[in-house]
Formats: structure tokens, sequence, C-alpha cells
């Protein structure tokens, strides 16, 4: 494994990323391009609110989710970036209440320029990652690329009544983010040797730490909307709950958690585009204070990768279960609420 340690990961990636998506303005493009799909009545969540994932009904108690990502690497370690991955892929099943069931490897590697151990190193942190969620690995699919790609689709089971959309949030619900943001300036700064081993260990943590105990502190609450933070940044999944449940949010940004020295990186120059993709999407349907710079705007817009729930709760729970979810050791936070007033916008205070 000597070569391993050799090679950095994020040089191989042309894009030097943050796992960021294909911009939600440019992918409802491409999908209003093709033909309506032919409804079906079992198919509970589609396309229609751009949500984390599909839910198809087999029956009047069980339900299909499914989801897919995968992205180029994010971390140099192997073991950590395959972990990374696997609990990106997993999140969805969880924003959307279930249980994940089984996943798929989706593989791009250069097979015969990079050690074949890497590649092992990378399967192994995910299908650890996948033991720790409960799901089985029941195959994949892989081809020979110059660029390493890595990802899953993961398949989960969850009863059709109690699914968890990004569509549902109500009036005098509060908000609740379960970890914190500036992951994306952080991954962009360790692809120029910037930050320090520490650093990159607590970043790597809070990317490879599974939503999972979040979905079951969560599970009997009268939770009205959920979303994973993950490529689309905190405003831009915050916007689709807005959106999608015709109801105004109102983000306190002192409220929002934010890694350590994120600030001060954005400052040097070390924002990726997607971050600043996300930020001129949401940028028509967020109230900023004006007195709030650029870097703040940014970071609250930053692509993340493997990040928290956002969790839109009845307000006579939140309390219970902010309190419950710092009890099992969530970086949970209380960041604002839903309001009658301005649908479908954001207002940061």
């Amino acid at each position: 494994m000597a070569q391993t340690d050799r090679i950095k990961l994020t040089s191989l990636s042309s894009k030097g990323g943050c796992g960021c998506k294909i911009g939600p303005a440019d992918l409802a493009q491409v999908i209003r391009s093709l033909p309506p799909e032919v409804p079906d009545p079992n198919l509970l969540v589609g396309l229609d609110t751009s949500d984390d994932a599909g839910v198809y009904r087999l029956t009047d108690e069980l339900a299909l989710v499914q989801t897919v990502d995968f992205f180029t690497p994010i971390v140099d370690d192997p073991y950590s970036f395959g972990q990374v991955a696997a609990a990106n892929a997993i999140s969805d099943i969880y924003a959307m209440g279930g249980k994940p069931l089984t996943a798929l490897n989706i593989v791009a590697f250069p097979i015969h320029t990079l050690d074949r151990a890497i590649l092992a190193e990378i399967l192994r942190g995910a299908g650890d990652k996948l033991k720790e969620a409960g799901a089985t690995l029941v195959g994949g699919h892989s081809i020979d690329d110059k660029e390493p790609k890595f990802g899953l689709a993961v398949t989960g089971l969850v009863h059709p009544g109690k699914v968890r959309t990004n569509s549902g949030a109500k009036p005098g619900d509060k908000l609740i983010l379960t970890k914190p943001i500036g992951v994306g300036i952080l991954t962009t700064s360790i692809k120029k040797d910037l930050l320090t081993e520490a650093e990159i260990e607590r970043v790597t943590r809070v990317m490879t730490t599974l939503n999972k105990t979040a979905a079951e502190v969560m599970e009997p609450y009268e939770v009205h909307a959920c979303t994973d933070v993950t490529g689309f940044g905190l405003m831009g999944h915050a916007s689709e709950v807005a959106k999608g449940s015709g109801v105004g949010l109102i983000i306190e940004r002192d409220r929002v958690p934010v890694l350590p020295r994120v600030r001060e990186l954005a400052e040097a120059g070390n924002v990726p585009g997607g971050t600043k993709n996300n930020f001129a999407h949401v940028e028509d349907s967020v109230e900023f204070p004006e007195t709030m710079d650029q870097i703040d705007r940014w970071i609250l817009c930053d692509a993340v990768t493997s990040g928290g729930l956002l969790i839109s709760v009845a307000g006579s729970d939140a309390e219970a279960l902010l309190g419950d979810l710092l009890k099992a050791g969530v970086e949970a936070s209380l960041i604002g609420e839903a309001e009658a007033d301005r649908p479908g916008r954001i207002t940061v205070l």
C-alpha cells in the first residue's frame, strides 16, 4: 500500500472537487425537454419536487426508496473516499424516512495507471459504511476511465404513509440542521494543501458520519418535511423546501453551524465553482441582509458533500427533538422556522 500513500487522489479530478451536482436550473431545462412520463399511481415521489430519492409503492404497507450518487475524489485517502461516497448516497434514503436495504457500486477507475490497491481501499471503505448502515452490497458496475469516480445506487424500504418529502413544511415549523456546513470550501482547500491533518480529519468525519442516528431520532416526532443538504447547499435545498411546500423560510445565520476556518479559507479565494453557482441560482429567491458580505452569502450556499438533514418539525416538538438529537451525539442546531408569508422565499436574518 506504499503507492497508495503517495497518490493525491484529489489531483486526479479535473474539477478538483466538491462533488458538485449539475445545477438545478440546467437539469430542469433538460428534463423539461423530455417527453412526459406516463402517470403511475404507485409512484409516490418522482421528479416533480426535486426530492432526494424516488419512492415507489409495492403494497399498502411497503414502498421502495431508490437513489444514486457518485463523484470524483474529494479527499486523498482512498478508504475515506469510499466511506464519504457511501454515506452520501445512503443519506437520501434516510432523508425520505426510509431504511437502506441494498446497494450497487458505481466505479470509474484508471485501472492500468493507478495501483489496484487504491480501488480496493475505496471499495473497502464503502463496504464498511454499508455494514454500519445495515445495508447489503449486491453488486455493481465498473468502467475504465482516466478520472476516478465512485458512488452507489441504493435501495431502501419505507411505509407509504411514513414517507418524508421536501414539500410538506408548514407555517410554525422549526428548522433543525444536523451537520455543520462549509464542506465544499474545505474540500477545495484540501486539493491546495491548505488544511492540517487534524482539519482534514474533522471535515472527513463530518462527511463519513451517517445520517442514520438523526433519522432514527426524528422518526417519532411530527416532522413535516426533510431533505439532506448536499450539492445544492443549505440555501439551495432550503429553497426547494420553501417552493415545494408553499411556505416562506427564515434562516438565522448566527445559528447555522459552520466548520472552523471556512471563512478564512473563503476569503483567501477557495470558494468552489459549485458554491458560486448555487448562490447565482437562489439569489433571486433569498433575501440577504444588506450588511451581509459576499463571503458569508457564499458560505450559506456552499456545495456540501454528505451533509446533514434539514428537518422541518412542528414547533411544539422542536426543542424536544433538538434535545434528543444532541443527547444522541448529533451535531444539531435549530437554525430557523417556516412562515406563511413570502411563500417560496427565504429570509436570512
